[in-house]
């Protein structure tokens, strides 16, 4: 998958959202598979990556979006709320797992363009979901907390990935 199908499935996020308005369970489930996303990309990044800079940041994703995702899990836990399987995390699913596909055909400096490029568009795509979505939509005022809460670090990402893509080019 290319970075801009990634970014299609990703801004239909918010479409989809909006016309089947999520329910606390749905947004739920797609805090945790966007975070899987990434962190399934930074896994791979971690072994393949050429740059030591592209593998810290690599290993900062993995490590961020799973410290998210943990405690995604435990709020759930806590609310006695299944993260309920819904299109836009399906949507979000496929196009990770079609970006890793592609991403493992590649080495060395082209992988670490893809990838740093990917994020970029990943993590801006996040963004908008998190804010034409995720934070109207949630009901539940923890939920919601804890979505307000991670915002800054996804941007932090976004903004880390583009310092490094000016450099690739």
């Amino acid at each position: 998958m290319n970075v801009k199908l990634l970014l299609a499935a990703v801004l239909a996020a918010p479409a989809i959202a909006l016309a089947q308005a999520p329910n606390d369970a749905q947004i739920a489930h797609i805090v945790v598979t966007a975070n899987q996303v990434d962190i399934d990309a930074g896994k791979l990044a971690q072994g393949k990556a050429k740059s030591k800079e592209v593998k810290d940041f690599a290993n900062q994703m993995v490590t961020d979006h799973g410290a998210v995702n943990k405690q995604a899990k435990d709020l759930a836990a806590k609310l006695k709320v299944k993260p309920e399987d819904n299109p836009t995390s399906q949507s979000l699913k496929k196009g990770g797992d079609e970006n890793v596909k592609k991403l493992k055909g590649l080495k060395g400096d082209a992988f670490d363009k893809a990838y740093v490029d990917q994020e970029v568009v990943y993590h801006q795509a996040v963004l908008d979901a998190i804010d034409k979505t995720l934070i109207p939509g949630a009901k539940n005022a923890e939920l919601k907390d804890l979505i307000v809460k991670v915002r800054p670090a996804i941007d932090g990402h976004l903004q880390h990935a583009k310092m490094m893509q000016s450099k690739m080019k």
